[in-house]
């Protein structure tokens, strides 16, 4: 099956990959910042008297371009075997951080066509759900196990069959959105995002499907309850040194898996998200997420968003994605003509195969640069 891995342009791509191949200097810098946990390192923790930078307006500065890569080694859920502990003991970060060196190294010196983007820090964080305690994402609702599709959910990962760009590919998939928390959870590539600010307005740029929230940050309630939108209407204010955001008005379409994968939430959710500059290279990004419809209660998640040497933010175009939808399409089409064909000659009907049979083995022919796809129907 065609997978969805829907990269930037060429240029930008080819741009990315001469990058990824750093000097033996950004290597051992890289090594350099692995010593010990990059939580540990940051200037609000080794100096208390340390104060973020502020803006020419006085609001805290949370200006740049930043990215996750750095927590691409964190799991979601915390493993059971941590029970409640938040960090890693010393052995267990030094096995961590040396797999992160060596997925480093492969992505840089050894794989050649699919991107793999690494950060050069390690983190020590047990998983990225902070509450409940155990690190573990709260049990469904039965509404919201009803919710679940194995294929919806998955979309050009999960099995098939494909009969409905609507109802059998994720938005990921459509090329529409990853959603507030998808958006921002580290995954194979495209983990950065841009934050400009004015003194009425935060604006936050997802470099993957290019999503842009404008939060205002001057009293104005919410958006009418009936207008809903897939990333929400945000509101934010200023607590101290941290922003916070809270959304609400989502639709039901989205989910907050990375690349907005997963079960979809409801219509309820409410999200609020606070950051944190806590280093000149870091922010803490930690989120609720209560949507009493789909979860039996609220929970939190943490992740660290930093910056990387000589990081950029490309065009994103997402041609692949919409090849992905496409030829899923038609191999499904093509196996549904071998079973009919199949049936009239009176013989077996051919296994579907997927990944080596019928739909597997259907030939990915890539578009011409003429050819336009209308994924919205």
């Amino acid at each position: 099956m065609m997978m969805s891995f829907a990269f930037r342009t060429a240029t930008a791509a080819m741009a990315v990959l001469a990058f990824c191949h750093m000097g033996p200097a950004a290597a051992q810098d890289a090594g350099d910042q692995r010593a010990v946990p990059a939580e540990t390192t940051a200037a609000a923790v080794t100096d208390r008297n340390w104060k973020p930078p502020r803006t020419p307006w006085g609001q805290p500065d949370l200006r740049g371009i930043w990215t996750s890569d750095d927590m691409r080694s964190v799991p979601f859920a915390r493993p059971k075997e941590f029970g409640t502990r938040t960090s890693l003991t010393d052995a267990e970060f030094q096995k961590r951080a040396a797999q992160d060196s060596g997925a480093l190294d492969r992505a840089q010196n050894q794989e050649t066509f699919l991107r793999n983007e690494r950060g050069i820090r390690t983190f020590g964080y047990t998983s990225m759900v902070v509450d409940p305690p155990d690190g573990q994402v709260p049990e469904m609702t039965r509404a919201g196990k009803a919710r679940v599709d194995p294929q919806r959910d998955r979309g050009t990962f999960a099995p098939g069959p494909f009969d409905s760009v609507k109802d059998d590919f994720t938005l990921y998939d459509r090329c529409i959105t990853r959603g507030v928390i998808g958006s921002i959870l580290p995954v194979l590539y495209g983990n950065g995002l841009r934050i400009m600010q004015t003194p009425d307005e935060v604006v936050i740029s997802y470099e993957m499907i290019h999503d842009t929230r404008v939060i205002p940050l001057d009293g104005r309630p919410p958006l009418d309850p009936n207008i809903r939108q897939y990333m929400g209407s945000s509101r934010g204010h200023f607590e101290g040194d941290t922003l916070v955001i809270e959304t609400t008005n989502f639709t039901d379409q989205t989910s907050i898996g990375g690349n907005g994968n997963g079960p979809r939430h409801s219509a309820d959710m409410h999200i609020t998200e606070r950051l944190t500059r806590i280093d000149p290279d870091m922010i803490d990004y930690v989120a609720t997420i209560d949507d009493p419809v789909t979860y039996t209660r609220p929970f939190t998640i943490r992740l660290t968003i930093s910056t990387q040497p000589g990081y950029e933010i490309y065009e994103y175009s997402c041609h692949e994605g919409n090849g992905a939808v496409k030829y899923a399409l038609s191999g499904e089409r093509a196996y549904d003509k071998a079973v009919a064909e199949a049936r009239a000659a009176g013989k077996p009907i051919p296994d579907r195969g997927v990944g080596s049979g019928a739909i597997g083995a259907t030939v990915y022919r890539p578009p011409s640069e003429e050819e336009t796809v209308d994924i919205g129907k």
